[in-house]
């Protein structure tokens, strides 16, 4: 089989030859830069470039040896975006390593740390010397009472992790910008064999913490619960509009196509059940029934955390596959999930904790863990490998390649 022959099989719920694997199909399955230039120092890798294509998180876009020497099957179609030169600019950090970045944002150094500024010379998102990552600086509609949300376009530009995008969405507001699309994925499918995956975007939930601030929306989830319908019902009008532009480039070439909403802590969900069922089911159901009325793509929805009595209504909506498969969270076990959910969804994550069995486990350690997990969740189909989240500073480069190692010598 090939990536996209065994990629399709297991999404669709049937055995392959081997486990598909992903890295950096989605911006939750990827790795910071300071991890990847270990790793490639660590390979001996001396060519190439080091180019960040998710400011927020620092995270990187695999070079084509990496996808070779681990046998990755997806492809983002954001990276078939990134080849021209003159969108990428040297950006020198920690005083010594030059990395590239995207030429369309404005990156300045202020007060010991980055921050990037819009056009209006407002500071969207900063990250200190010591951080990892950018944080957001602006949430449009924190301290308001919104009557209408006539103004979401403008607001949305202010939010760092709904403006800052990767290269696929740079001209979204192009002429154009659509038919491009088509043009991209046809040619990834016509001369790779890779499965191909389509980045959209937070659907409703997320953005309403970046809005308002996440403790001002959960009170206005409570408070004021016809607001937030109709934030929501604002958001998902421009999803559809852009969705129905966007589905007909994809239809046919590309597998899957990804949301987020986060929904869970480490011990618990954000909201409860109820209030999910109440508030953000409607929306998450109208997006889901919509890709599939209109495209043959899988929907895939990014949520971290626990939020297992969530999962019978996030089905009910339509999703077809959960990611990252947060394991180590309460009531999120492999065995569970496996169990109770395997036939209805397939799991795209879990393959390895990030926040401790990689980075603080030896190589055996790490290989007994992902050949266990994976034992759990491969069976009939309906698991894609990845690792538990991206791999973030900190983690060994022996047990990146000892984890790889180890998935892809499994076969069904």
């Amino acid at each position: 089989m090939n990536s996209r022959e065994r990629m399709r099989a297991i999404l669709n719920h049937k055995e392959a030859d081997k486990i598909a694997v992903d890295f950096g199909g989605m911006h939750s399955s990827g790795m910071s830069w300071i991890t990847y230039n270990s790793l490639r120092n660590h390979l001996g890798i001396k060519n190439g470039e080091i180019k960040i294509y998710d400011v927020n998180q620092q995270l990187v876009l695999p070079e084509q040896w990496f996808l070779d020497m681990f046998q990755i099957d997806t492809r983002d179609l954001a990276y078939d975006f990134s080849f021209n030169d003159e969108d990428w600019m040297d950006w020198k950090v920690q005083n010594r390593t030059v990395l590239k970045v995207p030429s369309w944002m404005d990156f300045q150094r202020r007060d010991d740390g980055w921050v990037i500024v819009d056009r209006d010379g407002d500071v969207l998102a900063r990250m200190g010397d010591s951080a990892f990552y950018f944080d957001q600086e602006i949430y449009p509609y924190y301290g308001n009472t919104k009557d209408d949300f006539r103004d979401i376009e403008e607001a949305v530009k202010k939010v760092s992790w709904m403006s800052l995008v990767d290269p696929l969405w740079k001209d979204s507001e192009n002429p154009g910008f659509y038919d491009s699309i088509g043009d991209a994925v046809k040619k990834i499918y016509k001369e790779t064999d890779y499965s191909i995956i389509a980045n959209y975007s937070s659907i409703v939930f997320e953005p309403g913490q970046w809005l308002y601030r996440n403790d001002e929306f959960f009170m206005k989830m409570l408070t004021d619960p016809k607001e937030v319908t109709a934030l929501f019902e604002k958001l998902v009008e421009m999803h559809i509009d852009k969705l129905g532009k966007l589905l007909p480039q994809l239809d046919g070439y590309a597998d899957v196509i990804i949301f987020s909403d986060d929904l869970g802590m480490q011990t618990a969900p954000m909201i409860s059940p109820e209030m999910y069922k109440e508030l953000v089911f409607p929306w998450h159901k109208k997006i889901f029934d919509y890709v599939h009325d209109n495209s043959g793509l899988k929907t895939f929805l990014h949520s971290c955390g626990s939020f297992f009595d969530i999962i019978p209504h996030l089905i009910n909506a339509g999703l077809d596959i959960l990611n990252p498969v947060q394991t180590q969270c309460t009531d999120m076990e492999a065995v569970k999930l496996k169990a109770e959910y395997g036939k209805d969804l397939v799991f795209w994550g879990g393959g390895i904790d990030t926040q401790n069995a990689l980075p603080f486990s030896n190589e055996k350690m790490v290989k007994d863990t992902v050949k266990k997990n994976c034992e759990i969740l491969m069976q009939d189909g309906g698991f894609v490998f990845t690792q538990i989240h991206n791999m973030l500073p900190g983690i060994p480069p022996e047990n990146i390649v000892a984890m790889y190692e180890e998935v892809n010598s499994i076969r069904y």
